[in-house]
């Protein structure tokens, strides 16, 4: 039998989807205070467009640091995912560590066991996919699983490139497939 493999992004949620640490919101705790970054829905549409499968893979200790119940996470998920499907955008699946940054667990990023799971789940061609995070842990979770990590508002040595935000990382995205 032969297994068609599909192509991936993978997209940390804060500070690539969504604001975080800034004027408006310090962290998001309720739906109320997720605000979409700049042309965030366009962009992963035109992922969508494109072929891609589009995965959340974020960090969220603070469950289990008790600042939020996991209800409310996903109640933020909900939410962040409607919103998204209003503009034509689709997320296929988001996946949380809920642990408390402490617990060593193996889905907190910078472990890959998040990205393991949905590349296993969805018969992901890692030689086509990308993760896009803000930060280093980000980095480190794509690289561990081989595909080809990508680095927004920030730099980091182990990106294979950087960004200044998700729609530049994104047309980029789109002009390295078809090299």
């Amino acid at each position: 039998m032969n297994v068609q493999l599909n192509k991936a992004v993978f997209l940390d949620r804060d500070g690539v989807i969504n604001e975080v640490k800034t004027h408006r919101v310090k962290f998001v705790n309720r739906k109320e205070d997720l605000y979409f970054l700049e042309n965030v829905p366009e962009s992963i549409k035109k992922l969508n467009d494109a072929g891609f499968k589009v995965f959340v893979v974020t960090n969220q200790g603070g469950v289990g640091l008790g600042y939020m119940t996991e209800d409310t996470l996903n109640d933020i998920h909900d939410h962040m995912a409607r919103e998204l499907a209003k503009q034509g955008a689709q997320i296929h699946e988001i996946m949380a560590c809920t642990h408390a940054p402490h617990e060593n667990c193996y889905c907190r990023k910078p472990g890959s066991q998040m990205l393991l799971d949905l590349i296993d789940d969805y018969d992901i061609d890692i030689m086509k996919s990308y993760m896009v995070g803000d930060r280093e842990p980000d980095i480190e979770a794509g690289n561990a699983v081989g595909i080809k990590s990508l680095m927004v508002v920030n730099t980091h040595p182990e990106a294979y490139k950087s960004f200044k935000d998700l729609s530049e990382a994104v047309d980029w995205i789109l002009e390295d497939e078809k090299a």
